[in-house]
């Protein structure tokens, strides 16, 4: 079969250095444009950022990796391989779950003892557990090996794929489908917080995210030596080697565009512009069709009543002593699930009390952490800032609150052992990720914000602006954003 021909040339910007913008310029650079990427904060990364005190070392954002072919073909590009700058480690424990009646329960790669340890925690489980595991996988097939690199630009696409969508019931949430295969509820609960990696409320996001748990289980769950940065550091050597030029410290402020729509350039904060044939946007849609001279589609208004994700904090902190038996992934359930979600994605105020999410990557690579210290974060979804919580009073009383929680649970004694702690807001994803009311995620993945009526990888708004990260299609997470790119890379080359 004959390659397609290349796109002629061009001048191409890319706005913003996370995982979406680095594979964007590197694919650009692949096909021989000459690449600009331009990032706000000092380092590249995005959310996927990297924070040291004195020797202890913690992943900003994302912590694992589960579809590694994807940074695979990024250096396949240009001849190189993953595995020569970065080592990827298989886990076997994915997550442990605690409850609040103090049950657990953990899974990972030997699905073998899954079934064993599902039928001692709830007699039953296994088989509903295994009528699930093969949901997802239909999922799985439709929604990421089939669909995850394919251009939705055109309702045409939607709607060729509605009877696959509903003959999988893509129409349900998460949550009741989990529930349709999974009677105990804490199960249920565990097997439906998969939404929560990628922004969604699991009783309100399409079911075809169900994908997440098998695209787990298929590839497995693989942890960077070094850290989710190590990753954001291959890719950056990649790209400078490649000739992309990188700026840092370089804030974008209005994309400019002549009256028939064609793109012009980009107009920065500290007053320069950069002219542009070709330009991709890594930053938050809402954010970036918000600074548009001449919006058609995302009018103000429109952008106001779509549905964002929740706001997250997270609590670094490291320990001066080692817990060994502590995972380094737990997932901590209190007794309210979907109630509590509601008011964290609908409620005018904080609520009283949380879920959380621990990591500490010094059970897998101790080299995170000083000898015989352990290295954390704790992470815990909060209402974005729509609900006007007063960070600068809430943050500190949720911090002890969280120090509370975790001796209780996974760390008894860690106020004792306290090296140090600090923690990010939704008003930090605001400022240093210009997310739109501080969302983790960008916007929500409701059925109405996906595929079609997500935001588009090529923009309606200006001819030769596209689209690539967490709020555009197919979705937030690691494997979404670079499965964008590759979107973005089968536009260019059709155009």
């Amino acid at each position: 079969m004959t390659k397609p021909a290349l796109p002629a040339s061009k001048q191409a910007v890319v706005i913003g250095g996370g995982f979406g913008g680095l594979a964007a310029a590197l694919r650009l650079r692949a096909l021989g444009h000459r690449v600009t990427l331009l990032e706000r904060n000092p380092s590249l990364g995005g959310r996927a950022q990297r924070y040291a005190r004195d020797g202890f070392i913690h992943d900003a954002g994302p912590t694992v990796v589960t579809a590694p072919q994807l940074f695979d073909e990024l250096f396949a590009l240009f001849d190189q391989r993953l595995a020569d700058r970065v080592e990827l480690i298989p886990l076997d424990h994915w997550y442990r779950f605690r409850f609040h009646d103090g049950g657990t329960f953990g899974y990972g790669q030997d699905l073998q003892r899954l079934q064993a340890d599902l039928e001692a925690f709830a007699p039953g489980a296994s088989e509903g557990y295994r009528q699930l595991l093969e949901q997802a996988r239909r999922m799985f097939e439709l929604g990421f090996l089939g669909l995850a690199d394919q251009p939705f630009h055109r309702l045409s696409s939607m709607l060729k794929l509605a009877p696959a969508l509903l003959r999988e019931q893509a129409y349900r949430s998460v949550y009741g489908l989990v529930g349709h295969y999974v009677k105990d509820q804490r199960l249920r609960r565990a097997f439906s917080t998969a939404p929560l990696l990628v922004g969604g409320h699991p009783g309100r996001t399409t079911a075809i995210y169900l994908l997440i748990h098998y695209l787990e289980r298929h590839w497995g769950v693989h942890y960077p030596k070094g850290g989710v940065y190590a990753l954001v550091e291959a890719l950056e050597a990649l790209a400078r080697d490649a000739g992309v030029e990188i700026r840092c410290n370089t804030t974008v402020e209005r994309i400019r565009s002549a009256k028939s729509g064609r793109l012009q350039g980009l107009r920065l904060a500290d007053g320069g512009e950069i002219p542009a044939e070709l330009a991709v946007s890594d930053a938050d849609p809402a954010w970036l069709y918000a600074r548009l001279e001449r919006p058609r589609r995302w009018t103000p208004k429109r952008l106001h009543r779509l549905h964002y994700s929740m706001g997250l904090c997270v609590l670094y902190f490291g320990a001066t002593r080692s817990y060994p038996a502590v995972q380094q992934h737990s997932i901590y359930l209190g007794p309210r699930f979907t109630g509590l979600l509601d008011e964290i994605f609908d409620g005018p105020a904080l609520p009283a009390d949380f879920n959380l999410y621990l990591h500490r990557p010094t059970a897998t690579d101790p080299g995170m952490a000083p000898p015989g210290c352990d290295s954390f974060y704790a992470l815990v979804p909060v209402p974005n800032l729509r609900a006007g919580t007063r960070w600068d009073q809430a943050g500190p009383a949720l911090e002890e609150q969280i120090l509370d929680r975790l001796e209780q649970t996974f760390l008894p004694g860690l106020r004792q052992c306290l090296h140090h702690r600090f923690m990010l807001t939704p008003e930090d994803f605001a400022e240093r990720y210009l997310s739109r009311h501080g969302a983790g995620f960008s916007i929500a993945p409701v059925l109405t914000q996906s595929a079609w009526f997500r935001f588009h990888n090529r923009s309606e708004e200006v001819d030769g602006l596209y689209l690539t990260g967490a709020g555009t299609h197919p979705g937030a997470g690691i494997p979404g954003v670079l499965s964008s790119a590759k979107v973005i890379e089968r536009l260019l080359r059709e155009s």
